[in-house]
């Protein structure tokens, strides 16, 4: 028996959204008599805190708390149009439908201040805590919820706004053919070092090293959660799971998580990531969002990482033990390759 080690490289140019069809995504956003915001969405939050960030973008938008805002996804039926949660698109495409929106429904509210201030309204700012003051004069103010119930029950406004963000439909090159599939990208690197036996074809993950740039992350925490649980996800596709629905028949066919093959807490690898920030110019504040990308790269590293220990590629997946022992011994055994240095 042989303990072999491995290191295996992956990176990724992964594209933001679409736009071979046109991809928009639609936000309203309105006050209540509390002075306080709701957004609605038709786009969902999957469990990567599209929710959280949208409504960061929201309160910022709009000048006011990020306590003060909702962000409401309920109902597709009476929310407004969007693609969906897919193809990483949340954080861009929707976020810069809801800068809009805010921006159209500050636009109503700083107005209605202006008429109780009587002042003009592009004299008026925001402080962040619920508060909307006269430059340069922070005594003659008011509070948001204060201009709210003016507008509603005083005025006849309504402080809302509606926002589109559409990605027009790629033209197509008359002299090539050629079309611009997407119009952004976020980029990865990873690193991932294990070790192989070769009598039982058992695979342990020492660590992964990895360096994401996601635009500017708009919520650190959960970009970094978010990163730890796809890489999580993406070992569990390369060594565990697999999307075959009766495998390796339908006798065999997994029932339960009991014998659905994926990793437990034991398995949790090191993992040591470089959240690289590059601000996209057109994104909400700067930020794309990693989106799937956290999982994708893990696979091939995975991958690569057996063949620089043992010498055999693998172009199925999941890498099971039987399948590395198959390998080996179409192999000849184990042929470590070579690390190149420098």
């Amino acid at each position: 028996m042989t303990i072999h080690k491995g290191r295996g490289f992956a990176c990724i140019n992964y594209p933001i959204g679409m736009n071979l069809g046109g991809d928009p995504s639609q936000a309203l956003v309105h006050s209540n008599p509390d002075g306080k915001f709701t957004v609605a969405l038709s786009a969902i939050d999957l469990g990567q805190g599209m929710k959280s960030v949208t409504r960061q973008i929201a309160a910022e938008t709009l000048g006011v708390p990020v306590e003060d805002v909702y962000v409401d996804t309920a109902d597709s039926d009476t929310g407004p149009h969007d693609m969906g949660s897919f193809a990483s698109r949340g954080t861009h495409r929707v976020g810069n439908a809801v800068i809009r929106a805010a921006e159209e429904a500050r636009g109503v509210m700083l107005e209605a201040a202006a008429e109780e201030l009587e002042v003009d309204a592009g004299d008026l700012v925001t402080d962040g805590r619920g508060n909307i003051h006269v430059r340069g004069a922070p005594s003659r103010s008011i509070t948001t919820m204060a201009a709210s119930q003016a507008a509603q029950f005083k005025q006849g406004r309504t402080i809302a706004g509606r926002g589109i963000f559409l990605i027009p439909l790629s033209e197509v090159d008359p002299e090539t053919g050629e079309m611009t599939p997407v119009s952004c990208f976020a980029h990865a690197g990873l690193v991932v070092d294990l070790t192989v036996d070769d009598e039982t074809g058992e695979v342990e993950v020492l660590q992964i090293n990895s360096a994401y740039e996601v635009g500017r992350a708009l919520n650190p925490r959960l970009v970094e959660q978010q990163l730890i649980g796809g890489a999580w996800m993406g070992l569990s596709h390369a060594l565990w799971e697999t999307t075959e629905p009766y495998y390796p028949n339908r006798d065999h066919g997994p029932v339960d998580f009991v014998n659905y093959l994926m990793p437990g807490p034991g398995e949790v690898t090191p993992h040591n990531i470089a959240v690289l920030e590059r601000p996209a110019e057109d994104a909400p504040f700067g930020g794309k969002g990693p989106g799937e990308m956290c999982a994708n790269p893990v696979l091939p590293a995975v991958a690569n990482a057996l063949y620089n220990a043992v010498g055999v590629r693998f172009d199925e997946l999941p890498i099971t033990p039987e399948k590395i022992l198959r390998g080996l011994r179409a192999n000849g055994g184990a042929r470590p390759q070579a690390v190149r240095q420098g």
